[in-house]
């Protein structure tokens, strides 16, 4: 097949982000790494701890919490497909909770938090041959990525987006709310202190607001080509 790579895709929330790296990951049989998979397990285990529902942590209780923390994956072969660890154990349908998805956002942006996990991110991809997908990846976690792909969307498409998986699942929100959450999760994504969203000066811009995902993969398929041969 050629060289290994490693593959960073960043871009904005419910832009299809991981369905499009996953869909990578299986045609180069390249290990896809879920990094918001990796912040939610971390929040998981800061909840472990009660003194962390009771407090907002400070420097002393986070490296508490971080020392000795493993996050991982484990691939599953009856349903075949890669699942989240936290200290060996599967936690995959643990970190998906409305509770995780509330304090997720807080606990990432805590420095000791993201410090360790691109710690772990990059020693993840030292082999190359991964595909990771997130908000700095191309920047931060593997600024050599031999492909970095910037992912964005319509808005009002991707808000649509969302509001049918959430039906899907049967969450209960309105499409104006979805829109909203949205556009402020945006703002927040570009405008936080520590590695906010932005686009690497040599990633390659995905707007997928009307593609199908066979169209973003064969547009994908392309510059991949070009890299491993």
């Amino acid at each position: 097949m050629g060289k290994k790579i490693t593959i960073a895709i960043d871009g904005f929330s419910s832009c299809g982000k991981s369905t499009f790296a996953k869909k990578i990951a299986e045609r180069l049989g390249y290990l896809y790494i879920d990094s918001g998979a990796m912040y939610r397990a971390v929040t998981l285990e800061f909840l472990n701890w009660e003194a962390f529902r009771n407090n907002t942590p400070d420097t002393r209780m986070t490296q508490q919490i971080l020392s000795g923390l493993q996050v991982g994956f484990s691939f599953n072969e009856q349903k075949k497909t890669y699942e989240t660890t936290l200290n060996g154990k599967v936690v995959e349908d643990a970190i998906r909770s409305p509770r995780i998805s509330e304090l997720v956002s807080a606990v990432s942006a805590i420095p000791e938090v993201r410090e360790k996990m691109v710690e772990l991110q990059r020693l993840m991809g030292k082999d190359k041959g991964v595909v990771m997908d997130g908000r700095d990846i191309g920047t931060v976690v593997f600024p050599d990525a031999e492909l970095k792909i910037f992912m964005t969307a319509d808005p009002a498409i991707r808000a649509e987006r969302r509001y049918k998986e959430l039906q899907s699942k049967g969450v209960q929100a309105s499409l104006e709310e979805v829109l909203n959450n949205i556009l402020e999760r945006d703002k927040l994504d570009q405008t936080r202190a520590i590695s906010p969203l932005r686009k690497a000066e040599d990633a390659i811009e995905l707007d997928n607001s009307y593609m199908t995902i066979d169209e973003q993969m064969e547009w994908a398929e392309k510059l991949i080509a070009a890299r491993i041969c």
